[in-house]
């Protein structure tokens, strides 16, 4: 505890903003290396200058105005409470063409960038976290883009009818369906239909579905 203290202390006596993250990443580093949890990136979040952090050009995923002003306003209210998750991408030259590229957190950098009062809170920088896969292909960041983009939540009429066929090919009916994405059963019906896709009414089971009753015979049309 008294070691913590003086470290604390000595930190606290650096006036260079820069020069304070810097070496508070650094602890944040040391630590991480010796913690039983460091098999989990989000062990060790730290912070880094946006203009050294890069998108990538295949995130499947898009924030409407509304919601991205919604995000911005999040930030500003609340701060930064998700890290950016992002891998360290060598170029030709290894190391010495090392940069940082994003595979989930995007428009939470954007939201940086093109905030000025998010920016200043921040100083210039965002927080990360470093996917712990070192596979270089561009389909293995592809992959765990997508990942990042489903376990989240995010939602569109291709995301969930890809998923609803992935479950329909592993055999899972409709009840199953309906309980494990937090769908009714009116709304996988209208999504099968919206979709046209024939192989996802295989294994359906709406039981319960309106039948029109016969008409009278006695009723003149």
């Amino acid at each position: 505890m008294k070691m913590i203290k003086e470290i604390s202390k000595e930190i606290s006596l650096i006036e260079n903003i820069d020069d304070k993250i810097q070496l508070l990443n650094e602890v944040r580093f040391e630590l991480h290396k010796v913690s039983p949890l460091k098999h989990h990136p989000v062990d060790c979040v730290f912070w880094e200058k946006s203009t050294k952090v890069e998108s990538n050009d295949y995130n499947p995923n898009a924030v409407a105005p509304p919601e991205m002003e919604l995000l911005r306003r999040s930030i500003i209210e609340d701060g930064y409470t998700m890290p950016i998750v992002a891998f360290d991408d060598k170029g030709l030259n290894g190391e010495d063409d090392l940069t940082i590229k994003i595979v989930d957190g995007f428009h939470r950098r954007l939201s940086e960038r093109t905030t000025p009062e998010i920016s200043s809170s921040t100083f210039g920088h965002v927080p990360l976290s470093k996917i712990r896969t070192k596979k270089a292909h561009t389909s293995d960041r592809m992959a765990s883009t997508i990942r990042h983009n489903r376990a989240r939540g995010t939602h569109s009429i291709e995301l969930m009818s890809t998923i609803v066929a992935e479950l329909v090919e592993m055999g899972k009916g409709d009840p199953w369906i309906c309980k494990h994405i937090g769908m009714s059963r009116d709304e996988l019906l209208r999504l099968k239909q919206i979709t046209g896709l024939a192989a996802l009414f295989q294994n359906s089971d709406f039981t319960s579905s309106w039948i029109p009753e016969p008409k009278p015979e006695n009723i003149e049309e």
